[in-house]
């Protein structure tokens, strides 16, 4: 495998929303350049960038997968991104790594939520943007109609580059706009064109198209504008050398026309992403941190300086073991190169480095800065880690991904399953940092947590066909509390067990009282004198404890209360710790008939950012889930509604959220607070609770 040096590599990242056709367009690119022998396709499950088993199955990207391939002697990086909503979040991880990326927008359906998320994203990272409107072979697909949603939704510096030739079924080409050439492509999905002169039919709208450009490429730098205003018209040395300039500065987004499944605009978006596009030196320094400090470290992107390298993304492969797929940021990598995980402080043997061609490994002698590559089985390297050289540590910041939103119990298919599943979870949260998994503390459940339900289904069907090992998904359960409204006391518990030897005698009397929320449980020993004897004292306790746990009103924890212990009785003989934790569990029993006990609910801040038009039925469905608007704020097109809202009415919000904004909608949210439960849900819980015990008695 070739060495290519820094400036002579393009990391491109395919954006767009699902269907947009991003993995098309990368199998394309591949075989156009020469670097794969036959043209893969989505529906036959051929592509190099969807190899899993469940993305073949499904037809669509589940995971940013990496290929490579060479173009006038450059060396192209593809990252393919998933589009759909529930696995987008590992678009933010290539897009970290890249430097540029190709959004795709469907000429069909137009600009689409993803559309939008994944352009934000790009935001954040300050990279360059060519707009893709790609399937314009297809019935009812229009590339002015797709422009002109574009320049709705992100501004007139969106300008095309290029016009298509034909449309729909007869769409067979495109024009470049700066060279004002022809490229006419055959029908037969091999990529090939052929480059004439353009249309008589297009030449004036090309000609139109060309001055908006030219005047917005002047537009951007002062020199040029001079000229322009001078001359009228830029130079073709000129406008090249602009363009490029204002698409690295994000001042123009570039706008492409191409049809991925039949080869049609590839070769000329390579040739964009050769010429236009930043090499990874382009985009300034690389720029960490020293670790423990926040002392800024900025280094050039070059191949002479200290080694240090981000890992991006971790693939969990059963044969191949723990796959950590990184950029060199600064430096040359080679598999003898010493290095140091900057944030745990160990050495890392790195072995053989290789890059990926889908699931492919092909090993290279050494990886130049900017470029992206693999190595395996690294002992204490995950996500967001940075690898250095130990004599020049620098530590990249983490990509922030977002919190899951929803979460399920996973239950063993198989009895003594449960530690497969954990150690299989964990392989998976290696390769997903969105997916999380837990236990409750309270509800004794496993919980698996990600982005939506087709996220944590898919993460299950991964560890069957991965890992050989299955679960349930359930809804899980909601922790509910119970507490007390009303002091009560002193009440008594009495344990008396006479049997044929020595008895049991436990008898203590206490006062029982509410705490604030929160507050948890308090023990106080008032008693005066030896009424009972001090190393019979925490029995008393301990039995209130395990009563409190067990609940009251519906088998749900007792918390915020306090038990003050002010008398009892003992017998020389019979009275045991046994016996008085008994005889505390029957004082508490016996004050809880009195105290007035509520059963308290999690309330969740809940934060959802959806398009303006949507707000009133957002706003109408929060309400009929007790919710409690607590603000609002505009982003943009957008509205983010705070609430706060009980944890028992958002088990289900995802789908609902999802119907309300045409999947346009995401939210996030976090434990605040317990508070009581309304009375008329108080009496189902209870019945619930009671029907399952009995249910489980009779088993």
């Amino acid at each position: 495998m070739k060495v290519f040096d820094t400036p002579d590599i393009r990391n491109v990242a395919l954006i767009g929303h699902g269907d947009s056709g991003k993995t098309s367009l990368a199998s394309a690119m591949l075989f156009v350049a020469g670097a794969v022998n036959r043209f893969g396709r989505v529906d036959e499950g051929t592509t190099i960038t969807d190899f899993d088993e469940e993305e073949i199955e499904r037809k669509i990207s589940l995971q940013t997968a990496l290929a490579h391939l060479e173009w006038k002697d450059r060396k192209v990086n593809l990252l393919d991104t998933p589009g759909y909503a529930a696995f987008v979040a590992d678009a933010k991880s290539a897009l970290a790594v890249a430097d540029a990326a190709l959004l795709l927008v469907e000429g069909v359906a137009g600009v689409q939520v993803i559309t939008e998320r994944t352009f934000k994203f790009s935001q954040e990272y300050g990279l360059p943007v060519v707009f893709v409107i790609n399937k314009l072979d297809r019935e009812r697909s229009s590339f002015d109609r797709t422009l002109e949603a574009i320049h709705e939704r992100f501004g007139r510096t969106a300008v095309p580059i290029q016009i298509p030739i034909g449309e729909e079924s007869g769409f067979e080409g495109i024009v470049d706009l700066v060279t004002m050439r022809a490229h006419v492509y055959a029908k037969d999905g091999s990529g090939k064109g052929s480059e004439g002169d353009t249309p008589p039919a297009l030449l004036e709208r090309a000609r139109e198209l060309r001055s908006k450009l030219v005047e917005m490429v002047a537009e951007s730098d002062d020199s040029l504008m001079e000229i322009f205003f001078e001359k009228g018209d830029l130079e073709d040395a000129k406008l090249r050398g602009g363009l490029r300039n204002a698409v690295l500065a994000r001042k123009i987004f570039p706008v492409a026309c191409a049809a991925a499944v039949q080869g049609i605009g590839a070769s000329s978006l390579l040739d964009l992403a050769a010429d236009v596009l930043p090499a990874p030196g382009g985009r300034g320094n690389a720029v960490g941190t020293k670790p423990g400090e926040a002392t800024e470290i900025s280094r050039p992107v070059a191949a002479t300086e200290p080694v240090s390298a981000f890992v991006f993304k971790t693939i969990a492969d059963p044969y191949a073991g723990r796959l950590s797929l990184f950029r060199v940021c600064t430096g040359t990598l080679r598999g003898d190169s010493p290095v140091v995980n900057v944030k745990n402080g160990t050495a890392e043997r790195l072995g053989t480095v290789s890059v990926l061609q889908g699931k492919q490994l092909v090993p290279v002698p050494e990886l130049r800065a900017g470029d992206l590559g693999v190595v395996a089985k690294l002992r204490d390297t995950r996500t967001n880690d940075t690898l250095a050289d130990p004599a020049h540590p620098v530590e990249y910041p983490p990509i922030a991904f977002p919190a899951p939103a929803i979460s399920f119990a996973l239950e063993p298919k198989s009895k003594g399953d449960e530690e497969k599943i954990s150690s299989a979870l964990l392989r998976l949260t290696e390769e997903d940092p969105v997916l999380r998994v837990g236990r409750d503390s309270q509800t004794h459940q496993m919980l698996l947590s990600g982005s939506g339900q087709v996220h944590v289904e898919v993460a299950v069907a991964k560890m069957r066909k991965k890992f050989g090992v299955d679960a349930l998904l359930r809804q899980p359960k909601v922790p509910y509390l119970e507490t007390i409204k009303k002091k009560v006391g002193p009440v008594q518990g009495r344990h008396k067990k006479q049997t044929g030897g020595r008895g049991q005698f436990g008898d203590c009397w206490i006062e029982i009282e509410p705490l604030p929320r929160g507050a948890g449980f308090e023990f106080a020993d008032k008693i005066f004198g030896g009424s009972i004897p001090q190393n019979f004292r925490p029995a008393v306790e301990k039995g209130i404890v395990e009563a409190a746990a067990r609940g009251w009103l519906a088998g749900c924890p007792v918390v915020d209360f306090r038990v003050t212990l002010t008398d009892g009785s003992y017998h020389t003989v019979d009275s045991s710790e046994l016996a008085f934790k008994i005889a505390g569990s029957l004082a508490f029993k016996a004050a809880m008939e009195e105290a007035r006990p509520t059963i308290l609910e999690p309330i969740y801040s809940v934060e959802i950012t959806a398009p303006e038009e949507y707000m009133g039925d957002i706003m109408g469905d929060l309400s009929s889930r007790r919710g409690k608007p607590q603000g609002m704020d505009s982003q943009g097109h957008y509205q983010v509604i705070r609430a706060s809202v009980p944890l028992a009415e958002m088990l289900t919000y995802a789908s609902t959220l999802k119907s309300i904004t045409s999947d346009r909608g995401t939210y996030t949210m976090e434990f605040d607070h317990y508070e009581e439960v309304p009375a008329h849900i108080q009496e189902k819980i209870i019945a619930e609770a009671s029907k399952t015990k009995q249910e489980e008695a009779e088993r």
